[in-house]
Protein backbone atom coordinates (compact mmCIF):
# COMPACT_ATOMS: atom_id res chain seq x y z
CA UNK A 1 0.00 0.00 0.00
CA UNK A 2 1.28 3.26 -0.87
CA UNK A 3 0.97 5.79 2.31
CA UNK A 4 1.48 8.83 -0.25
CA UNK A 5 -1.17 8.01 -2.53
CA UNK A 6 -3.35 7.91 1.16
CA UNK A 7 -5.26 11.01 2.31
CA UNK A 8 -3.82 10.83 6.19
CA UNK A 9 -7.18 13.03 6.97
CA UNK A 10 -9.18 10.03 6.18
CA UNK A 11 -7.56 8.28 9.95
CA UNK A 12 -8.80 11.45 11.46
CA UNK A 13 -12.24 10.65 10.28
CA UNK A 14 -12.33 6.63 11.39
CA UNK A 15 -10.76 8.39 15.01
CA UNK A 16 -13.66 10.25 15.44
CA UNK A 17 -16.18 7.81 14.63
CA UNK A 18 -14.83 4.93 16.17
CA UNK A 19 -14.80 7.66 19.56
CA UNK A 20 -18.42 8.93 18.76
CA UNK A 21 -20.10 5.50 17.56
CA UNK A 22 -21.69 8.39 15.47
CA UNK A 23 -21.34 10.03 11.56
CA UNK A 24 -23.01 12.75 12.81
CA UNK A 25 -21.53 13.18 16.43
CA UNK A 26 -17.98 12.56 14.38
CA UNK A 27 -19.04 15.62 11.95
CA UNK A 28 -19.66 17.75 15.01
CA UNK A 29 -16.12 16.68 16.68
CA UNK A 30 -14.43 17.37 13.07
CA UNK A 31 -16.66 20.69 12.44
CA UNK A 32 -16.90 19.33 9.02
CA UNK A 33 -20.40 17.89 7.38
CA UNK A 34 -22.20 14.45 8.21
CA UNK A 35 -21.59 14.02 4.14
CA UNK A 36 -17.90 14.60 4.46
CA UNK A 37 -17.78 12.13 7.09
CA UNK A 38 -20.02 9.42 4.98
CA UNK A 39 -17.65 10.36 1.62
CA UNK A 40 -14.63 10.10 4.03
CA UNK A 41 -15.46 6.75 5.55
CA UNK A 42 -16.49 5.26 1.72
CA UNK A 43 -13.02 6.14 0.50
CA UNK A 44 -11.13 4.42 3.42
CA UNK A 45 -12.91 1.52 2.70
CA UNK A 46 -12.03 1.15 -0.28
CA UNK A 47 -8.56 1.10 0.70
CA UNK A 48 -8.76 -0.94 3.52
CA UNK A 49 -11.09 -3.18 1.66
CA UNK A 50 -13.77 -3.57 4.44
CA UNK A 51 -16.44 -1.71 6.06
CA UNK A 52 -15.24 -0.46 9.32
CA UNK A 53 -18.51 0.55 10.82
CA UNK A 54 -21.81 -1.01 10.47
CA UNK A 55 -25.27 0.08 11.66
CA UNK A 56 -26.18 -1.12 15.12
CA UNK A 57 -29.28 0.35 16.84
CA UNK A 58 -28.97 4.73 16.11
CA UNK A 59 -25.02 4.13 16.30
CA UNK A 60 -22.15 2.68 14.53
CA UNK A 61 -20.17 -0.09 15.39
CA UNK A 62 -16.78 -1.02 14.58
CA UNK A 63 -15.85 -4.06 12.53
CA UNK A 64 -13.13 -6.25 14.04
CA UNK A 65 -10.88 -4.94 11.28
CA UNK A 66 -11.79 -1.52 12.92
CA UNK A 67 -10.94 -2.77 16.65
CA UNK A 68 -7.82 -3.71 15.44
CA UNK A 69 -7.03 -0.82 13.58
CA UNK A 70 -8.48 2.20 15.93
CA UNK A 71 -5.57 1.68 19.05
CA UNK A 72 -3.14 2.15 16.39
CA UNK A 73 -4.50 4.95 14.57
CA UNK A 74 -5.20 6.60 17.64
CA UNK A 75 -1.73 6.38 18.68
CA UNK A 76 -0.27 7.10 15.86
CA UNK A 77 -2.47 10.76 15.53
CA UNK A 78 -1.78 11.47 19.23
CA UNK A 79 1.56 11.13 18.54
CA UNK A 80 1.49 13.39 15.88
CA UNK A 81 -0.11 15.82 17.84
CA UNK A 82 2.49 15.90 21.01
CA UNK A 83 5.43 16.24 18.09
CA UNK A 84 3.39 18.95 16.69
CA UNK A 85 2.60 20.52 20.62
CA UNK A 86 6.55 19.88 21.36
CA UNK A 87 8.71 23.21 22.18
CA UNK A 88 5.21 25.21 21.86
CA UNK A 89 3.92 26.06 25.42
CA UNK A 90 0.22 25.02 26.53
CA UNK A 91 -2.41 28.10 26.54
CA UNK A 92 -5.60 26.74 28.89
CA UNK A 93 -6.89 30.43 28.45
CA UNK A 94 -6.90 29.59 24.71
CA UNK A 95 -6.78 25.88 23.87
CA UNK A 96 -9.55 23.59 22.40
CA UNK A 97 -8.30 20.53 22.77
CA UNK A 98 -10.07 17.48 23.80
CA UNK A 99 -9.78 15.65 26.89
CA UNK A 100 -11.03 11.85 27.52
CA UNK A 101 -11.47 10.96 30.54
CA UNK A 102 -12.89 7.40 32.57
CA UNK A 103 -14.85 6.78 34.97
CA UNK A 104 -17.24 4.15 36.94
CA UNK A 105 -20.57 5.39 37.10
CA UNK A 106 -20.34 6.56 40.70
CA UNK A 107 -17.88 8.84 39.86
CA UNK A 108 -19.81 10.76 37.59
CA UNK A 109 -22.32 11.72 40.44
CA UNK A 110 -19.98 11.84 42.65
CA UNK A 111 -16.58 13.27 41.28
CA UNK A 112 -17.31 14.68 37.87
CA UNK A 113 -19.58 17.53 38.96
CA UNK A 114 -15.87 18.66 41.34
CA UNK A 115 -13.84 18.39 38.19
CA UNK A 116 -16.15 20.32 35.51
CA UNK A 117 -16.42 23.21 37.86
CA UNK A 118 -12.84 23.86 37.93
CA UNK A 119 -12.76 22.43 33.93
CA UNK A 120 -15.16 25.38 33.11
CA UNK A 121 -13.35 27.35 34.94
CA UNK A 122 -9.81 26.97 33.68
CA UNK A 123 -10.03 25.03 30.38
CA UNK A 124 -13.30 27.58 28.72
CA UNK A 125 -12.71 26.71 25.27
CA UNK A 126 -11.36 23.00 26.07
CA UNK A 127 -13.96 19.95 26.03
CA UNK A 128 -14.04 17.33 27.93
CA UNK A 129 -15.28 13.32 27.32
CA UNK A 130 -16.29 11.13 29.85
CA UNK A 131 -15.97 7.32 28.95
CA UNK A 132 -17.15 4.08 30.67
CA UNK A 133 -14.16 2.05 32.25
CA UNK A 134 -15.42 -0.62 30.44
CA UNK A 135 -14.61 0.83 27.24
CA UNK A 136 -11.41 2.25 28.90
CA UNK A 137 -10.69 -1.89 28.95
CA UNK A 138 -12.06 -2.62 25.96
CA UNK A 139 -9.93 -0.14 23.57
CA UNK A 140 -6.50 -0.46 25.68
CA UNK A 141 -7.62 3.35 25.92
CA UNK A 142 -4.60 4.88 27.57
CA UNK A 143 -2.04 2.59 25.85
CA UNK A 144 -3.94 3.66 22.73
CA UNK A 145 -4.43 7.26 23.18
CA UNK A 146 -7.52 7.28 23.66
CA UNK A 147 -7.83 8.21 26.66
CA UNK A 148 -5.74 11.22 29.01
CA UNK A 149 -6.58 9.50 32.10
CA UNK A 150 -8.38 7.40 34.09
CA UNK A 151 -9.43 6.83 38.20
CA UNK A 152 -9.33 3.53 38.88
CA UNK A 153 -8.12 1.57 41.81
CA UNK A 154 -4.43 1.96 42.90
CA UNK A 155 -3.83 -1.32 43.23
CA UNK A 156 -4.77 -1.22 39.27
CA UNK A 157 -0.55 -1.35 37.32
CA UNK A 158 0.25 -2.02 34.14
CA UNK A 159 3.67 -1.75 32.00
CA UNK A 160 3.59 2.01 31.08
CA UNK A 161 1.78 3.29 33.21
CA UNK A 162 1.84 5.97 35.76
CA UNK A 163 -0.22 7.40 38.91
CA UNK A 164 -0.85 9.74 41.79
CA UNK A 165 -3.23 8.73 44.59
CA UNK A 166 -6.19 10.32 45.35
CA UNK A 167 -8.46 9.34 47.64
CA UNK A 168 -9.56 6.19 49.89
CA UNK A 169 -12.92 5.19 48.92
CA UNK A 170 -15.46 3.02 51.62
CA UNK A 171 -18.18 0.75 50.88
CA UNK A 172 -21.74 0.97 52.98
CA UNK A 173 -24.56 -1.34 52.91
CA UNK A 174 -27.85 0.27 51.84
CA UNK A 175 -31.63 -1.08 51.88
CA UNK A 176 -34.54 0.44 51.14
CA UNK A 177 -36.01 3.09 53.50
CA UNK A 178 -39.23 1.47 54.02
CA UNK A 179 -37.66 -2.43 54.57
CA UNK A 180 -38.85 -4.07 57.38
CA UNK A 181 -36.96 -6.91 57.13
CA UNK A 182 -33.81 -5.13 57.89
CA UNK A 183 -33.50 -2.97 60.90
CA UNK A 184 -30.54 -0.38 61.68
CA UNK A 185 -27.63 -3.47 61.91
CA UNK A 186 -27.28 -6.58 60.62
CA UNK A 187 -26.44 -9.42 62.13
CA UNK A 188 -23.96 -12.35 60.54
CA UNK A 189 -27.63 -14.60 59.86
CA UNK A 190 -29.54 -11.36 58.46
CA UNK A 191 -26.60 -10.52 56.28
CA UNK A 192 -26.24 -13.92 54.80
CA UNK A 193 -29.79 -14.43 54.19
CA UNK A 194 -30.53 -11.19 52.89
CA UNK A 195 -30.95 -10.78 48.98
CA UNK A 196 -27.75 -8.98 47.74
CA UNK A 197 -27.56 -7.16 44.24
CA UNK A 198 -24.12 -7.75 43.12
CA UNK A 199 -21.93 -4.83 41.03
CA UNK A 200 -19.33 -6.23 39.15
CA UNK A 201 -18.05 -3.35 36.62
CA UNK A 202 -15.49 -5.49 34.68
CA UNK A 203 -16.83 -8.85 35.51
CA UNK A 204 -15.65 -11.57 37.98
CA UNK A 205 -11.77 -10.88 37.47
CA UNK A 206 -12.05 -7.05 38.38
CA UNK A 207 -10.13 -5.79 41.78
CA UNK A 208 -13.38 -5.06 43.56
CA UNK A 209 -14.29 -8.49 43.10
CA UNK A 210 -10.97 -9.63 44.62
CA UNK A 211 -11.13 -7.00 47.15
CA UNK A 212 -14.73 -8.20 48.31
CA UNK A 213 -14.20 -11.73 48.22
CA UNK A 214 -10.93 -11.17 50.35
CA UNK A 215 -13.06 -9.42 52.87
CA UNK A 216 -16.20 -11.58 52.80
CA UNK A 217 -13.82 -14.75 53.51
CA UNK A 218 -11.59 -13.00 56.41
CA UNK A 219 -15.37 -12.43 57.88
CA UNK A 220 -16.39 -15.45 57.10
CA UNK A 221 -19.55 -14.72 55.56
CA UNK A 222 -21.53 -15.35 51.77
CA UNK A 223 -23.75 -13.33 49.79
CA UNK A 224 -26.95 -14.56 48.48
CA UNK A 225 -26.48 -12.53 45.08
CA UNK A 226 -29.33 -12.46 43.69
CA UNK A 227 -28.91 -9.87 40.71
CA UNK A 228 -25.69 -8.85 38.98
CA UNK A 229 -25.10 -5.64 37.55
CA UNK A 230 -22.27 -3.89 35.90
CA UNK A 231 -23.22 -0.26 37.36
CA UNK A 232 -24.01 0.72 41.02
CA UNK A 233 -26.86 3.31 39.64
CA UNK A 234 -28.38 -0.02 38.84
CA UNK A 235 -27.63 -1.73 42.21
CA UNK A 236 -29.31 1.25 43.83
CA UNK A 237 -32.19 1.48 41.65
CA UNK A 238 -33.40 -2.26 42.02
CA UNK A 239 -33.10 -2.30 45.73
CA UNK A 240 -35.15 0.89 46.16
CA UNK A 241 -37.85 -1.27 44.62
CA UNK A 242 -36.79 -4.46 46.40
CA UNK A 243 -36.45 -5.95 49.78
CA UNK A 244 -32.40 -6.34 48.80
CA UNK A 245 -29.81 -5.00 50.08
CA UNK A 246 -26.22 -4.33 47.58
CA UNK A 247 -22.57 -2.32 48.48
CA UNK A 248 -22.52 1.09 47.58
CA UNK A 249 -19.52 3.49 47.71
CA UNK A 250 -19.92 5.75 50.73
CA UNK A 251 -20.55 9.31 49.34
CA UNK A 252 -22.24 8.26 45.99
CA UNK A 253 -24.61 6.12 48.62
CA UNK A 254 -25.34 9.83 50.41
CA UNK A 255 -26.06 11.29 46.57
CA UNK A 256 -28.52 8.97 45.79
CA UNK A 257 -30.60 8.54 48.74
CA UNK A 258 -31.15 12.47 48.11
CA UNK A 259 -33.13 11.08 45.03
CA UNK A 260 -34.02 7.43 46.00
CA UNK A 261 -35.69 5.40 49.05
CA UNK A 262 -32.78 4.02 50.41
CA UNK A 263 -30.84 3.99 53.84
CA UNK A 264 -27.56 2.73 55.02
CA UNK A 265 -27.22 -0.04 58.03
CA UNK A 266 -24.28 -1.61 59.82
CA UNK A 267 -22.57 -4.41 58.19
CA UNK A 268 -21.12 -7.34 60.23
CA UNK A 269 -17.99 -7.14 58.90
CA UNK A 270 -15.61 -4.12 58.58
CA UNK A 271 -15.62 -2.63 55.63
CA UNK A 272 -11.58 -1.94 54.41
CA UNK A 273 -10.82 1.20 52.76
CA UNK A 274 -10.31 1.26 49.12
CA UNK A 275 -7.48 3.41 47.41
CA UNK A 276 -7.92 4.76 44.34
CA UNK A 277 -5.38 7.16 41.92
CA UNK A 278 -5.51 8.66 38.80
CA UNK A 279 -3.73 6.89 36.01
CA UNK A 280 -2.50 7.86 32.81
CA UNK A 281 0.34 6.57 30.54
CA UNK A 282 3.99 7.33 30.01
CA UNK A 283 3.62 8.65 26.34
CA UNK A 284 1.62 11.52 28.00
CA UNK A 285 3.93 11.76 30.65
CA UNK A 286 5.66 14.83 29.18
CA UNK A 287 2.87 16.42 27.70
CA UNK A 288 2.36 19.97 28.92
CA UNK A 289 -1.46 19.67 28.27
CA UNK A 290 -2.02 16.10 29.67
CA UNK A 291 0.07 17.42 32.48
CA UNK A 292 -2.05 20.58 33.44
CA UNK A 293 -5.52 18.41 33.01
CA UNK A 294 -4.05 15.79 35.49
CA UNK A 295 -3.36 18.49 38.00
CA UNK A 296 -6.78 20.29 37.55
CA UNK A 297 -8.02 16.59 38.39
CA UNK A 298 -5.86 15.86 41.11
CA UNK A 299 -6.70 19.64 42.86
CA UNK A 300 -10.60 18.72 41.93
CA UNK A 301 -10.49 15.32 44.11
CA UNK A 302 -8.09 15.84 46.74
CA UNK A 303 -10.00 19.14 47.69
CA UNK A 304 -11.05 19.35 51.36
CA UNK A 305 -14.82 18.65 50.09
CA UNK A 306 -14.06 15.98 48.19
CA UNK A 307 -12.48 13.71 50.73
CA UNK A 308 -13.82 10.20 51.62
CA UNK A 309 -14.64 10.27 55.59
CA UNK A 310 -15.06 6.83 57.00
Amino acid sequence: MDLAAIDLNLFLVLDAVLAEGSATAAARRLHVTQSAVSNALARLRDIVGDPLVVRRGRGLAPTPVALQLAPRVAAGLQELRAALASGREFDPATTTRRFTIALTDNQEVSDLPRIVARFERQLPRASLQVVTIERLIASDGLAAGLVDVALAPAAVTAPGLHQTPLYSEQGVLVVRRDNRKVGRRLDRAAFEATPYVDVQIVGEGGHGQRVARDNLARAGLRRRVVLTVPHFMAAAVAVSRTDWMTGLPRRFAAEVSRRLPLRTVAAPLEIVDFPLALHWHARTDADPGAQYFRALVVAALRAPSSRRRS
